[in-house]
């Protein structure tokens, strides 16, 4: 294994630059000048994506920049002590100790386990403090070395550094201090942070350093890059409360159904670890305090940290997100299929996949698929193969979403209620009801998860246990939301999901409604990109393209679906074309992103245009909803239909009337552009744009 650190990636008392991009870039050119960068450009394009995630400087002077990157081949660790100090975003001032931290895309575990030691040593006051006082790369290298247990303990270094570091290193995916004195109140937690390499396991390391103080016994699950120890069932269930210290979800939330909670960001305990330790121990001893949902919260319990909107939200989103896989696997197979086939395709594939094999193609005229590509056999037959699986995986569309939303309410026990109850949505019509669509699978999947989660939470005897998660609750929670689905909400909810698809036809078909509507869905796709209103124009879209896979001509949910995918790409791709025609008025890491932005528009993901709007929401939401907003309307005026549901200028052959595709994405894009262009060319610009 190679030295993480040498003396030449130190710099001691030096001047790097007045911003912290401008020490990220010294920092990585001094990799790159030690040989340890194989491209000190995508290091750089990294190291400045992390930044833009969340500020990397922490309280106490220190700087922590860092990412995976495949600029690197391995892990190493740049350092300067800096004279003047920068900013790099803690609210206590500028960082004089910054380490630029270069983990490899594909590094192993070894490797990361040793990086997390360093995280750990930088809440630890005496290290720090030795690094002020450090005469010389050389000590700075055996310090740090030494506190990373890579080399054994310089002469040089200085009695105080082995002090910092005398406490053996916690396991990297749990950490267990010494039994506290008191010994009688018991906590546990989890941190969490979106690269895993740091803040993850200096939040865990400053949690128990304050709860040693406090007296507290605490054991830290850090769900971090270097792996994971999950915390045993006995020890959640012997702990007063739980501390959730995260910027990405918790796995496996519902281990800590009912515990009292304190919910933070990771970088809370890093810079106030004692309150949280003391807030923790004031919610045990609180019946009214926040709890974790799940099986063993009560109605006095309800968690604080999210609202209702939030909770909503949640649960919509989780079903939203374990659904489009389906939506983009089953629409793409069936786009495909109607390249091969032929929109006519529709018809006759059941029958060629009875009657026909690779052997024995079928005949395209004998079928009517005037369309076949070349009018060839063997293109009917594939067209006909992936048409089939496609509408397969359709099929799954609404079940996905109400068994997910069902999970996302009661844990692992509501997905097959849940299931059921989307099942049910779309099967009702074979039983002479109107099919209540997504709309009966977003509802059967909420009343799923309630029952499944209100079950869950009976109190039965010791043998019965084992039974209620596999046997007592589907079953129940099945039966009671399927009884209420047929016989009480099945015909209301066809009702109204047949008088929503004539709303949505009769729309369509008056061409100035139409374009309101399109208008709107564009507004929804840009304004969070990605986020819930983006989602359920989304979601509606693509449930709508369901019902319409076999549609011919201008079915109206085509319309929808054209208008939402190019309302979506608008955004990273206006944002781009801005990034090059006035340079300028961008930052060096918009810059950087703009160049992927264009293949993230391209290809319809539209958050690509995140970065920009968290450096400045007032002047590119408004600019890319707009642009978005006319692409939306032109779509619906000049007819466009989509039958793929993803996939962007990539399932052009997907597309109806693509000049009228065509003309609606580059008006937006240009619309977009011009507005952002003009809004950052007024006001006051960012500070760092002159020296970037």
């Amino acid at each position: 294994m190679s030295d993480l650190i040498t003396p030449a990636l130190v710099r001691l008392d030096a001047a790097l630059g007045a911003t912290k991009d401008d020490v990220i870039r010294s920092l990585a050119a001094l990799v790159g000048d030690a040989g340890r960068a194989s491209d000190v450009d995508q290091l750089v394009t990294d190291a400045f994506a992390r930044e833009q995630t969340s500020a990397t400087g922490l309280a106490g002077g220190i700087a922590i920049p860092h990412c995976r990157t495949s600029g690197v081949d391995e892990p190493t660790l740049a350092f300067a002590r800096l004279d003047p100090g920068v900013d790099f975003g803690a609210k206590d001032g500028p960082a004089d100790l910054v380490f630029l931290i270069a983990a490899p895309a594909g590094g192993d575990a070894d490797h990361l386990q040793i990086l997390t030691k360093l995280a750990r040593a930088l809440v630890k006051p005496a290290f720090t403090d030795e690094l002020r006082r450090a005469r010389s790369a050389e000590d700075v290298v055996g310090l740090v070395s030494h506190e990373l247990g890579v080399t054994p303990e310089p002469a040089a270094a200085p009695a105080a550094a082995a002090g910092a570091s005398a406490a053996p290193a916690a396991p990297a995916g749990t950490s267990e201090p010494a039994p506290a004195a008191g010994g009688h109140r018991r906590l546990v937690a989890v941190t969490a942070c979106p690269t895993g390499i740091a803040h993850t396991y200096m939040a865990a390391e400053a949690l128990e350093a304050a709860a040693e103080r406090a007296g507290v016994d605490i054991q830290v699950e850090t769900q971090g890059s270097a792996g994971s120890t999950p915390l045993t069932h006995d020890t959640i269930a012997a702990a007063d409360a739980v501390i959730f210290a995260v910027d990405v979800g918790v796995r496996d939330r519902g281990r800590f159904g009912g515990k009292p909670v304190v919910s933070s960001g990771v970088k809370r305990p890093i810079d106030d670890a004692d309150a949280m330790i003391e807030e923790a121990l004031r919610y045990a001893d609180d019946p009214n305090a926040p709890k974790v949902e799940g099986t063993g919260g009560t109605a006095e319990g309800e968690t604080v940290e999210e609202t209702w909107g939030g909770r909503i939200r949640r649960v919509l989103m989780t079903g939203v997100s374990y659904m489009i896989p389906f939506v983009a696997a089953g629409g793409l197979l069936i786009a495909l299929g109607f390249l091969f086939g032929g929109y006519e395709i529709t018809g006759p594939a059941g029958e060629i996949l009875v009657n026909n094999t690779l052997f024995n193609l079928p005949d395209p005229d004998a079928l009517g698929l005037d369309h076949a590509l070349f009018g060839s056999g063997f293109f009917a037959y594939l067209g006909a193969v992936f048409f089939a699986l496609g509408a397969t995986a359709f099929k799954f569309l609404v079940p996905a979403l109400a068994g997910y939303i069902a999970y996302a309410i009661a844990d692992r026990p509501g997905i097959a209620p849940g299931f059921a109850m989307g099942a049910l949505a779309i099967d009702l019509a074979g039983f002479g009801t109107p099919q209540s669509g997504f709309l009966g699978g977003i509802i059967g999947g909420v009343l799923a998860g309630v029952l499944a989660h209100w079950i869950s939470g009976w109190k039965v005897p010791a043998w019965a246990r084992g039974l209620m998660p596999v046997l007592v609750i589907p079953l129940l929670a099945t039966l009671i939301s399927g009884f209420i689905m047929v016989v009480v909400l099945g015909r209301p909810l066809g009702a109204l999901m047949e008088a929503l698809t004539d709303g949505l036809t009769s729309m369509s078909e008056n061409t100035g409604l139409a374009v309101v509507l399109g208008v709107v869905l564009g507004l929804m796709m840009a304004f969070d990109m990605g986020g819930p209103l983006n989602k359920v124009a989304y979601a509606f879209a693509t449930a709508g393209l369901g019902t319409a896979a076999a549609a011919t001509g201008d079915a109206p949910e085509l319309k929808v679906m054209a208008a939402v995918m190019l309302a979506g790409m608008v955004p990273p791709l206006a944002l781009a074309l801005a990034t090059v025609v006035r340079p300028n008025l961008f930052t060096v890491p918009e810059r950087e992103n703009g160049k992927a932005a264009w293949a993230m528009g391209a290809s319809f993901i539209t958050e690509g245009a995140i970065p920009f709007a968290a450096a400045d929401p007032l002047r590119v939401i408004p600019s890319i909803m707009l642009g978005s907003a006319v692409t939306g309307g032109l779509a619906m005026a000049l007819d466009v239909t989509l039958r793929a549901p993803h996939g962007g200028i990539f399932v052009l052959f997907a597309v109806g009337n693509i000049i009228g595709f065509l003309i609606a994405l580059a008006a937006g894009v240009l619309v977009g552009a011009v507005a952002v262009i003009a809004l950052k060319s007024v006001g006051a610009r960012d500070t760092d744009l002159a020296t970037v």
